[in-house]
């Protein structure tokens, strides 16, 4: 099985466009962190406050990606848990954001302004 990760270095079939580089130049890196906040909570349980995978499978049904099957949304949360706990916090999910966006981590992203601070 290939990761997630592993799949960066692939031709994607899907023509995926990373939009993070100008959302940041566009938003500025407050506004984009909130951006990035608001699709945390779309995907979250908000009864406990994280990621989960019935969250993740019910929250992208409602957003129209159907077509992606469990072992898909397992793979997500498994290469964004860095704790083990089989769900997503918010600093998880932001690092997992950041970690495929190849137009932030390809040569480092060049911004004055922005600083990931752990």
């Amino acid at each position: 099985m290939i990761s997630c990760m592993d799949a960066v270095d692939y031709e994607d079939p899907f023509g995926f466009e990373d939009y993070f580089p100008s959302m940041i130049d566009t938003l500025g890196v407050e506004r984009f962190m909130e951006e990035l906040y608001n699709g945390f909570c779309l995907l979250m349980d908000v009864s406990i406050g994280l990621i989960t995978f019935e969250s993740l499978k019910r929250n992208t049904i409602l957003m129209g990606l159907s077509e992606l099957k469990d072992d898909e949304l397992l793979c997500m949360l498994i290469e964004g848990d860095l704790d083990g706990d089989g769900a997503l916090n918010h600093m998880e999910f932001c690092s997992l954001m950041f970690r495929l966006s190849p137009g932030l981590m390809m040569d480092g992203f060049k911004s004055n302004n922005l600083q990931v601070i752990s």
